[in-house]
Formats: structure tokens, C-alpha cells, sequence
């Protein structure tokens, strides 16, 4: 009987140790923050304005506005992962050069913002910039563009199943997180992942335009995720390019910017 005992309790254990296992590998693969800023639009000959906003659980988010010279819109741009705002300084000049304001920010624990990543708060942390540009702003919805890379498509997805926006931009997308897992780690069922960050079922009732963007070698995102996502999108457009999924788009902005230019100019009319 007393080994039956002991059986169990170091079962109990073993399932205990595992979830929290769990718990720590997930985030350790989705979320790679960065706090220090290493640069500022400045350094690219860009003006910008600090800014903090607070997000509806009470974290202070940091980011950056930075206007264009006769705007025909304003650019939300939702990071990915990996680093912070100061890393994205190429893409923003880009954007800018296109005739947008845009404002970047950081999720929480990224940069200067406060607090912790996890799901739900980056969700909170993008609905509170977005109420940024059209409450403090007083951007027109329609003059929205949400760009999103990688894990940040996740939440311009997210964004805009729930508020109007007038497009999409959508760079190194996936269908969700239980589908990159499956392909990380292979042997861990899929039901055991808390972290969702499901797209797939977001993006099929959102009518705004949406441009696509994937590497067909991308070494991180599978292409065919990126396939997947497109097909259930309404009124979307995918773009194949090739490189890594870091590098792709700067490296051939060439190809990507003319595309952007002439996606910008049929959805804000």
C-alpha cells in the first residue's frame, strides 16, 4: 500500500513538473524580448515622438510616432518576437518614404514597456495603441493600415477581427501557434499547449484588403503555414518572395515596395 502511495505521489509530481515544463518552453520559444533600444528614428533622419500609452489592465506600453510629410495614412506596425522597435528602424523608413505616419510600439516586456509578455496582454497592448491612434490621434479607421510581422500578424489579425481598419500588410504569417509547435516539437500533442495565437479562425470574417508576404525558404515560418492562412482569407493577395524569414523583405524591397506603393493607393482612396 505504501508503495502505491509513493507511486502516485511521484506521479502527481512528474505531472506537476511537467506542465510547468511546459509553461517555460512555450514562452521560451515565442517570446525573445530585447530592453535595450539601440536606436532611434534619428539615426535613419527621421523626426518622432515618444510615446506611452496604458493598456486596459494598467501596463505602460512605449512606442514611437513618427509623421510623414503629408500623410496619406497612418501605419500600426506590430513587431515580431524577437528584439524591440529599435530593430525595425529599415521597415520604418520604408513606410515613411510611402507617404505614412506611423506608430510603432513595444509589447510589454519588450523595450520600455512594462510588465510581462504573454498572450492576452499582447492582444491588450495593440488594442491600446490602436485606441492611441484613433482616440488621441483621431485617425479615421479607414486611413488604418495595420502591418504585422511574423508573431506581430498574429495580432493585426487579431486587431482587426475585432475594429475597422482599412488594410492589411502581412509578413512571414502563421495559421498558429499549436501548428509551429507541431513543428518545433513534434512528439508534444498539440492539446497540451496553452498559447494559441490562432489566426486561422480570426482571419476568415475580416473583409479589409490584405497583402501577404512569405518567403518561400523561410527557415522559421513554414511557407505552406503561410499557404494555409491565405486560403481562408477573403480579399487577400499573397506575395512570394525568397530569403530568411528575417531578412526577406528588407533584402528585396526592390520587389516589395513597388507592391506596397500600389496596394497603398487602392485601399486609401
Amino acid at each position: 500500500m505504501k508503495d502505491m502511495i509513493k507511486a502516485l505521489i511521484n506521479l502527481i509530481l512528474a505531472v506537476i513538473f511537467l506542465f510547468f515544463f511546459l509553461r517555460y518552453l512555450e514562452r521560451k520559444n515565442v517570446y525573445f524580448p530585447l530592453r535595450e533600444i539601440e536606436a532611434t528614428p534619428e539615426d535613419v533622419a527621421l523626426a518622432y515622438e515618444d510615446v506611452r500609452v496604458k493598456t486596459k489592465d494598467g501596463i505602460q506600453i512605449s512606442g514611437w510616432f513618427i509623421p510623414a510629410n503629408s500623410p496619406k495614412g497612418v501605419l500600426l506596425f506590430c513587431h515580431g518576437n524577437g528584439g524591440n522597435i529599435s530593430h525595425r528602424l529599415e521597415k520604418i523608413l520604408i513606410f515613411n518614404n510611402l507617404g505614412l505616419d506611423i506608430f510603432i510600439f513595444d509589447y510589454r516586456g519588450y523595450g520600455r514597456s512594462k510588465g510581462q509578455p504573454s498572450e492576452k496582454g499582447l492582444y491588450l497592448d495593440t488594442e491600446a495603441a490602436y485606441k492611441y491612434l484613433t482616440e488621441i490621434r483621431k485617425a479615421s479607421p479607414g486611413k488604418i493600415v495595420l502591418f504585422g510581422e511574423s508573431l506581430g500578424a498574429a495580432m493585426a489579425i487579431d486587431l482587426a477581427a475585432k475594429n475597422a481598419t482599412a488594410a492589411l500588410i502581412i509578413e512571414g504569417a502563421f495559421t498558429s501557434a499549436k501548428a509551429m509547435g507541431k513543428r518545433v516539437y513534434p512528439l508534444i500533442p498539440s492539446f497540451l499547449y496553452m498559447i494559441s495565437f490562432d489566426s486561422l479562425s480570426k482571419i476568415k470574417n475580416i473583409k479589409a484588403p490584405k497583402l501577404f508576404f512569405h518567403s518561400k525558404n523561410d527557415e522559421i515560418v513554414p511557407y505552406q503555414l503561410a499557404k494555409e492562412l491565405f486560403s481562408v482569407a477573403p480579399n487577400a493577395e499573397l506575395i512570394e518572395i525568397i530569403g530568411g524569414h528575417n531578412t526577406a523583405f528588407i533584402e528585396l524591397k526592390h520587389k516589395v515596395v513597388p507592391m506596397i506603393r500600389e496596394f497603398l493607393e487602392r485601399v486609401l482612396k
